[in-house]
C-alpha cells in the first residue's frame, strides 16, 4: 500500500515527536547537569516564607520544602522570590524550574501548567477583619469590598458565590495595608498566614471571626507542561515525605498546623517502601 504522506512530511512529524520527548526530559536533565534546582517561593509572610532581617537568607515553610526537595534530588537549591501576579510567568519563562508558592490546585491553573499529583498540604482562605465589623458568615461579605492578591484562587468564590466586591493587589502586604487603611472590610489570604498575624500585637484590633476556611484546596508543586519525568521524580519524593511523616513534623515546627488531609495522606503512604536516596 502506498504511503499517503510525502517523505518530508513524515520526517517532520518524527522530528516534532522527538522534540516533544526531549522537552519532557529537559528540566530534569538541566537540574542534574548544573547540580542545582531553582524553586520559586512566596516570601510574603510567616509561616510560608520570609527574609531573615540579619542574614537576608530566605526562610520558612516553602523554603524548607525547596531545600528538602534539593536534598532528595542530590542537588543544590536556589530559592527565588515570586509574587502571585508573576509566579506563573516565572515558571513559563524558565526563570525557575518549579513553583512551591502558595498555589493551590485549580482546573484553570492545570490548563496552563502541569503539577505534581500528590499534594503536600491542603490550605484554604481566612478572612482577617477589624473587630466589630459585623461579619459572621462568608455570605455577609455580599456587596462589601474584600482585599485579595492578584491571581488568587479565592477571587472566584468570593465574587460568584458570595457576591463580594474584589480589590486585587500585587502583593499580600499591599492587601493588608489597604485593610488597615479601611480600604476594604476584610483581607482574604491563605489561612495559616492570617492566623499567624493574630499572634502579633500589631494586629490586636483584628480578628478572624469566620469558623470555616474558604475552599480548602490541595497545595501542589507546579511544573511546566509536558515535563513528565520531572513530575514523576518529584511525585515519588512527595509521597515519601508523607510516608516518613516529615511533612507533619515540618508543619508543627514551622507553625503550619498540619491539616486533616495531611494526616490522611500520612496514613495512606506510611507502609509504602522507603524511597532510595539520590546519590
Amino acid at each position: 500500500m502506498r504511503n499517503r504522506f510525502p517523505r518530508a512530511t513524515v520526517l517532520a512529524l518524527l522530528c516534532s515527536l522527538n522534540l516533544g520527548l526531549a522537552h519532557a526530559d529537559a528540566t530534569l536533565d538541566k537540574i542534574q547537569d548544573r547540580h542545582k534546582i531553582s524553586v520559586g517561593v512566596m516570601l510574603t509572610g510567616a509561616p510560608f516564607g520570609t527574609i531573615d532581617p540579619q542574614t537576608r537568607q530566605h526562610q520558612g515553610y516553602n523554603v524548607e520544602l525547596a531545600n528538602e526537595l534539593g536534598k532528595r534530588l542530590g542537588v543544590d537549591v536556589e530559592t527565588v522570590s515570586v509574587l502571585a501576579p508573576n509566579r506563573v510567568q516565572f515558571l513559563q519563562q524558565g526563570k525557575v524550574d518549579v513553583l512551591i508558592a502558595n498555589m493551590q490546585y485549580t482546573d484553570e491553573r492545570a490548563q496552563i501548567l502541569d503539577y505534581v499529583p500528590t499534594p503536600y498540604e491542603q490550605v484554604g482562605g481566612a478572612a482577617l477583619m477589624h473587630k466589630g465589623a459585623g461579619i459572621k458568615t462568608w455570605a455577609d461579605l455580599k456587596g462589601k469590598p474584600v482585599c485579595v492578591s492578584q491571581g488568587s484562587n479565592f477571587i472566584e468564590p468570593l465574587q460568584q458565590q458570595y457576591g463580594a466586591q474584589i480589590k486585587a493587589f500585587r502583593s499580600q502586604s499591599e492587601s493588608l495595608l489597604s485593610l488597615r487603611g479601611n480600604g476594604c472590610v476584610a483581607s482574604v489570604h491563605v489561612s495559616p498566614t492570617m492566623h499567624g498575624l493574630l499572634d502579633n500585637a500589631e494586629w490586636a484590633e483584628y480578628e478572624i471571626p469566620l469558623d470555616s476556611d474558604l475552599i480548602p484546596s490541595d497545595s501542589v508543586i507546579w511544573i511546566r507542561k509536558g515535563e513528565h519525568d520531572t513530575q514523576a521524580r518529584i511525585d515519588a519524593i512527595v509521597r515519601d515525605w508523607h510516608r516518613s511523616g516529615w511533612l507533619l513534623e515540618l508543619g508543627e515546627r514551622t507553625g503550619m498546623h498540619p491539616s486533616a488531609a495531611l494526616h490522611a495522606l500520612h496514613e495512606k503512604y506510611k507502609d509504602a517502601p522507603a524511597l532510595q536516596a539520590a546519590k
